[in-house]
């Protein structure tokens, strides 16, 4: 189930938080490069990339592990699966990229960009929330998806 827990971002060091500001902007930096020598449409392929996923990833798979550790037990397979779910979760919201990706690309050269925007963030919202509860409701009825 989803859920906001406020209290762990007492457990986020500041070095992390760097590490993802400083991937962020690298991945960042490259697609601008890339963008320069290639084109705007080369350079948006790598906009895409998910710049903080693969920080976020790693950092998430080592609070489990510290969290289990401080239990006494190896928490390797639960860090793991945190990763997993995590993953999940940013293919699902990156498959209502590739929605909101294709509303920019056909309606931005033919109407107001706010109303394209608008539109396009809503069917990103639409369509990650539908995969998600397709996802979810085959999980419960006891064919995981993971499998």
């Amino acid at each position: 189930m989803i859920s906001t827990q406020w209290a762990s971002l007492k457990d986020i060091k500041l070095h992390e938080y760097l590490l993802r500001f400083l991937f962020g902007g690298l991945c960042t930096v490259g697609a601008g490069l890339i963008a320069q020598r290639f084109g705007p449409v080369v350079g948006g392929l790598f906009l895409a990339f998910p710049a903080i996923f693969p920080a976020g990833a790693s950092l998430l798979e080592a609070h489990e592990k510290r969290k289990m550790a401080k239990a006494g037990l190896d928490g390797t397979n639960q860090g793991r699966e945190a990763a997993s779910v995590d993953a999940a979760g940013a293919s699902i919201g990156s498959l209502g990229l590739v929605a909101f990706s294709f509303i920019l690309w056909r309606g931005l050269p033919i109407h107001n960009a706010s109303l394209v925007v608008g539109t396009a963030s809503v069917v990103w919202l639409l369509v990650s929330v539908a995969i998600w509860y397709v996802r979810k409701s085959r999980w419960l009825r006891g064919r995981s998806v993971e499998k």
